[in-house]
C-alpha cells in the first residue's frame, strides 16, 4: 500500500435520517457532503423520514425492509452488522425526538436503531437533533442527549429560527454548512 493510495481512500460515511421534517434537507445535505468531503456515502432512512423527501433523490438509500430482504438463512449477511462494518463514521441528521429516545434507551426496532445498538464506538457518531422548540425543551430531551454524549456521541446542536410549524425558537437542525464542516473534520 502506497501513501498515495492511503490518501486517496475515501472515508465511508453512513448518513442516517429520521422522521423530523428537517429530512426535507436530505437531498441538499447529500449533495453538500458529496461535493465537499472525500467520502463514500450510504443513506439509511427510517420509514417516517421517507415522508419528507423522494427516495429517488438520494443514492444508495437503505430502509427497514432492506434489513429483512437480505437475510434468509443462517450465514447470510445481516445488513445492520454489514453497515456497521462498512462505515468509518456515522452522521444522524436529522435526529428526531422519537429516535433520540430509542437510542438513549437502547431500543433497536428498525434498521437505524439496530445499526446504532451494534455500533463500534471506536468510530465517531455525530447527531443533529431537530424537533419542535417545545419538544427540544422537554426535560427528557436533555436527559437523552446527555445519555448519548456519555457513550461518545458528538452532538451538533440545533439552531434557533422560525420552524416549519410556525413556532420560533431553538430546535431547527444545524445548517448544512455546519454539518458538512463537522463531518470534514
Amino acid at each position: 500500500t502506497s501513501i498515495h493510495s492511503l490518501m486517496d481512500k475515501k472515508h465511508k460515511l453512513l448518513l442516517c435520517c429520521t422522521g423530523s421534517v428537517a429530512s426535507i434537507k436530505i437531498p441538499e445535505l447529500v449533495e453538500s457532503l458529496k461535493t465537499t468531503c472525500n467520502i463514500e456515502l450510504k443513506v439509511v432512512a427510517t420509514e417516517k423520514a421517507l415522508h419528507f423527501f423522494n427516495p429517488d433523490d438520494t443514492y444508495d438509500l437503505l430502509r427497514d425492509r432492506d434489513e429483512w430482504e437480505t437475510w434468509r438463512n443462517r450465514g447470510d449477511p445481516v445488513l445492520h452488522i454489514e453497515l456497521r462494518k462498512w462505515a468509518d463514521s456515522c452522521l444522524i441528521a436529522p435526529l428526531d425526538a422519537n429516535t433520540l429516545a430509542k437510542l438513549a434507551n437502547g431500543i433497536c426496532d428498525n434498521l437505524l436503531t439496530c445499526i446504532m445498538r451494534a455500533w463500534d464506538f471506536e468510530k465517531p457518531v455525530l447527531v443533529c437533533p431537530a424537533m419542535n422548540t417545545y419538544m427540544y425543551a422537554h426535560p427528557f430531551t436533555s436527559k437523552h442527549l446527555n445519555s448519548l454524549k456519555e457513550i461518545g456521541y458528538v452532538v451538533i446542536p440545533p439552531v434557533e429560527k422560525k420552524l416549519i410549524c410556525g413556532d420560533t425558537g431553538i430546535g431547527a437542525m444545524a445548517t448544512i454548512e455546519t454539518i458538512t464542516s463537522q463531518v470534514s473534520h
